[in-house]
C-alpha cells in the first residue's frame, strides 16, 4: 500500500515552485507542470505529471469574495467617474459596464482560484478540526 508522501518528503522529490506563478498559470501546485483545472473553473482530479491528488483543493468562496470586492470597486468607480464627467445616457452605462464586469470577473475568478489553491497546498492549509483529546 503506497501512502502519500509527507510534506518534507514531497519537498525532497519535487523542488519548490512559486505558488503565485503556478496559480496564475493554472498549473499543479507541486510540480508546476500539470494542469490544475479540467475546465474553466473546475479543478481536476489529479496532476497528469506528478499524480498529485487534488482532493485537498477547496478554495471555497474566497476567490468570489476577492473578485466581487476588487472588480466591484473598479467598475463602480469608473461608472461614477463617467457619470460625473460625461453624464452619458443609461443605456450607454449598461452597454459599457455589464460586459466589462462579466469579462473582468470571469478572468479574475480563475486567476484567484488558482492562486488560492496553490497557496493552500504550499502552506498545508486544511479544514479546522477540534481536538477532543485529554
Amino acid at each position: 500500500m503506497s501512502e502519500e508522501p509527507t510534506f518534507h518528503e514531497d519537498k525532497a522529490i519535487w523542488p519548490p515552485i512559486d505558488p503565485i506563478a503556478a496559480g496564475l498559470k493554472g498549473r499543479c501546485p507541486r510540480c508546476g507542470e500539470g494542469r490544475l483545472f479540467s475546465s474553466f473553473l473546475t479543478v481536476g482530479k489529479e496532476c497528469s505529471v506528478c499524480r498529485l491528488d487534488y482532493s485537498f483543493a477547496d478554495a471555497g468562496d474566497g476567490p468570489a469574495v476577492f473578485v466581487i470586492l476588487i472588480i466591484g470597486f473598479i467598475v463602480v468607480g469608473l461608472a461614477l467617474w463617467a457619470e460625473v464627467s460625461y453624464a452619458p445616457p443609461l443605456w450607454l452605462h449598461f452597454l459599457l459596464w455589464i460586459p466589462l464586469t462579466l469579462v473582468l470577473c470571469l478572468t479574475a475568478l480563475r486567476l484567484f482560484k488558482g492562486v488560492l489553491i496553490t497557496l493552500q497546498y504550499r502552506n498545508k492549509a486544511a479544514e479546522g478540526r477540534l481536538d477532543r483529546g485529554s
